[in-house]
């Protein structure tokens, strides 16, 4: 599955769900191959050491269920305004176990959002330096 607005929309709901109009907060929903959409929200904790991103709860469920993430996009409230947040590095990394073609939601520089693959929102990932050939680490490699 491709990323559109429809996992968007999933990754709002799942705000609204979770914090009251207003209240700033973020969600995160993932497509998996077979069509199945995971939302998840990030911890809040007067800790921020174990805050963890909106994503990892749905990838962390996607990998629980040997699924494959085809898709993902994070949200934030701030305001009246809702974001499309690009992956920080940490989500780029756990996002690479499911290979460069993963697309994941970028804003567009216009309030709006646009869709980019892991490859090109991280050219120089630093994974297939320990490949024999220069590709992607397989899915084995990662979690070997």
């Amino acid at each position: 599955m491709r990323l559109d607005q429809q996992l968007v929309d999933a990754a709002i709901a799942q705000l609204e769900r979770r914090w009251p109009a207003g209240e700033e907060g973020g969600a995160a929903a993932v497509y998996l191959d077979d069509g199945r959409i995971l939302t998840s929200v990030g911890l809040d904790n007067l800790n921020g050491g174990v805050s963890l991103c909106h994503e990892t709860g749905a990838l962390c469920q996607a990998y629980t269920l040997d699924a494959k993430v085809t898709a993902s996009v994070c949200v934030f409230r701030e305001g009246d305004a809702l974001l499309v947040l690009p992956p920080c590095g940490l989500c780029q990394e756990r996002l690479a176990l499911w290979g460069p073609g993963v697309e994941v939601g970028v804003p567009d520089g216009a309030g709006g959002w646009r869709a980019l693959t892991l490859r090109e929102v991280n050219p120089h990932y630093w994974g297939p330096q320990f490949t024999p050939d220069g590709s992607w680490p397989t899915k084995e490699m990662h979690s070997s």
